[in-house]
């Protein structure tokens, strides 16, 4: 037994205590650290010390000739490791991974985390690899009562302030009660270990599986896998700091329906991130354009249906530059039809956000989560934002923005929160069951004597779990989709709006701009140029895609001389409501057969044969010529 001893062996993925023996070889224990770690026999190399010196070959000599004893720590590095021979392992993060690269002194604040902490191959929105290289500083005037030094000097009073600074953004106007998702990043990056210790860690609700040491649950859990309690604090960040409406326009054609029928709405968002610049290193969700999905809708409820069409939507989304930014949805009832006023019903009394309603946000703001190279998961938090439109405090339709947290979100893609069926503003945390164990969920209030209490959250008040956003229109309209006629809107049957052929030559022929681009640059147009079943263009549409995107009237008309435009030309032409002659739409091909002809006839678009006297196909419906 005296000659047992354990060898602990540290490795970029973390430390493991190897047993072994005095007399047992050096090749026999590098066999059993290979199968402890996972490598081939020539996947690494072990080391009697951190600067990779003093290697440990496969040979015959024992431990105790090497001079390893009982407790000894040896250093493992994987072959064609980066790490140079001069960099240290930090035993204080266990779990470093290197095959990270390691990070210039010279590169951004918000790129002073650790090699440990981040996923190098996630690739990041744009607008995050922007915002990662801006400086963020706030800058201040000189101020002429308190600073007594030159023009090019600085003093507390005028030096540059942090982006994450809580006194400068609570005296903004109006005040900012969550710092931007960069900001936080410079917080937690800063100080004198530059974020060394700090990691950005996904909550899970779930237990850690692969933990051999009992019975799997219900019949056994134990404290490594089992998931720590949850207490809800308000998160002090927020993903997207500002949506903004392109134009009025874009809304107003979303509340019409609400208009018409009395029935909520809900449609996504599409549009792009850009920079927010009244916050500092903030995030702007820019929307361009609502595409309303399947959905049954009543006054009071929505339900949304299989849609068929969402891949084409985001693939013709992404050809445009624009991607899903959130969802919007309606909650308005109608109080003096007169004059237009609704009913203020969403108020600090009642509700903001229903729980049914930030679970659902919190599920679709999983679905698109936000690629972050600082995670250890390549993801963290989401930028979808959640817009609704109701009543206001003076009556009139107002859109609110929101999300919800990540806290709310883990609760969600674990299955852990539930709303309540007669308290629209309360949630309530499952409890464990055989078939799922759920980790204590607490929330913090006061009592009546002013004690901060802990409470379990069974039932859990839902202001815990919502960031709101301010919601804003420009001052000077913008416009992605430049068309000034309207193109029906999807999946609004129920109107007597339908999208097909005969709308399309209604829209044409009402067009009276003499430029192409002008007249296509409809995102509903142009959906359903893609989509329609009788002649989608998914394939062909690539070159009126980038011309739409690039505004570029020449890739336009080039588009307009393809064939497939010619076709369309003739679809509207046949169904009805012939284009205007004056831009050029005219029916394409010869003269007409009479219909007289005795023959039966091939289509030349389907091959069909048709019979005698007809002058458009039966099976394509095109015409004979």
């Amino acid at each position: 037994m005296a000659d047992n001893i354990i060898i602990r062996v540290q490795s970029p993925d973390g430390m493991k205590k190897i047993p072994s023996t005095k007399r047992e070889t050096a090749a026999a224990f590098l066999k059993k650290v290979a199968k402890e770690f996972g490598f081939n026999s020539n996947g690494f190399s072990v080391y009697l010390n951190r600067n990779k010196t003093g290697e440990i070959f496969s040979q015959n000599k024992t431990l105790s000739l090497l001079k390893i004893k009982h407790g000894d720590m040896l250093f493992l590095f994987p072959s064609g490791s980066s790490t140079s021979s001069g960099e240290v392992m930090d035993t204080a993060t266990p779990h470093t991974s290197s095959s990270l690269p390691s990070v210039s002194s010279s590169s951004s604040s918000s790129s002073m985390l650790p090699r440990s902490f981040s996923a190098p191959h996630v690739q990041e929105d744009e607008i995050d690899q922007y915002l990662a290289k801006q400086e963020g500083k706030i800058y201040r005037n000189k101020d002429p009562q308190l600073c007594r030094h030159g023009a090019l000097g600085k003093c507390v009073h005028c030096v540059p302030l942090e982006p994450f600074d809580e006194d400068y953004l609570n005296h903004l106007d109006p005040p900012v009660k969550h710092m931007s998702f960069h900001a936080y990043l410079r917080k937690l990056t800063g100080g004198a270990d530059k974020g060394k210790f700090a990691a950005l860690e996904n909550i899970s609700c779930k237990i850690k599986s692969g933990c051999e040491g009992h019975p799997p649950w219900p019949e056994g859990i134990c404290t490594k896998c089992q998931p720590s309690a949850i207490t809800l604090n308000r998160q002090k960040y927020r993903h997207v700091d500002n949506i903004m409406f392109e134009n009025h326009t874009i809304a107003d054609r979303f509340l019409d329906f609400w208009r018409k029928t009395g029935s909520q709405r809900m449609g996504y968002l599409y549009g792009k991130y850009t920079e927010h610049k009244d916050i500092p290193l903030g995030i702007r969700a820019e929307v361009a354009a609502i595409y309303e999905p399947p959905q049954n809708a009543t006054q009071n409820s929505l339900e949304l249906l299989e849609d068929p069409k969402a891949a084409a939507v985001d693939e013709i989304a992404a050809k445009l530059g624009l991607c899903k930014v959130g969802w919007i949805f309606t909650d308005l009832l109608s109080e003096d039809t007169r004059i237009g006023t609704v009913r203020y019903t969403r108020n600090q009394d009642s509700h903001y956000l229903s729980a049914e309603e930030c679970i659902t946000a919190g599920y679709f703001q999983n679905q698109h989560s936000n690629p972050c190279r600082l995670s250890r998961d390549g993801h963290f938090g989401s930028k979808f934002v959640t817009v609704v439109a109701t009543g206001g405090p003076d009556n009139q339709v107002h859109f609110e923005g929101y999300q919800v947290s990540n806290q709310c979100m883990a609760l969600v893609r674990d299955e852990c929160l539930l709303p309540c069926k007669d308290a629209p503003e309360l949630g309530y945390a499952k409890e464990s069951s055989t078939e799922q164990y759920v980790p204590d969920v607490f929330y913090k209030d006061k009592d009546k004597f002013g004690n901060d209490v802990t409470f379990l959250a069974r039932p859990l008040p839902v202001e815990y779990l919502i960031i709101d956003i301010t919601n804003t229109f420009p001052k000077d309209p913008q416009y992605t989709f430049c068309s000034t006629q309207r193109f029906p809107i999807e999946n609004r049957d129920i109107l007597g709006e339908t999208q097909d052929f005969h709308s399309l030559a209604t829209y044409l022929s009402q067009c009276t701009t003499t430029a192409f681009l002008d007249i296509v640059s409809d995102f509903h147009l142009l959906l359903f140029l893609v989509t329609n079943e009788v002649m989608p263009l998914r394939d062909s549409i690539g070159l009126l895609l980038d011309a739409v995107k690039s505004s570029n009237e020449d890739l336009a008309q080039t588009w307009k001389k393809s064939e497939q435009w010619a076709t369309i030309e003739q679809l509207c032409s046949t169904v009805g409501g012939q284009p205007s002659s004056s831009l050029g739409y005219g029916a394409m091909g010869g003269p007409s057969v009479p219909a007289t002809s005795s023959a039966m006839w091939s289509c030349l678009h389907c091959t069909f044969m048709n019979q005698p006297g007809t002058e458009h196909c039966e099976m394509c419906s095109l015409p004979r010529s």
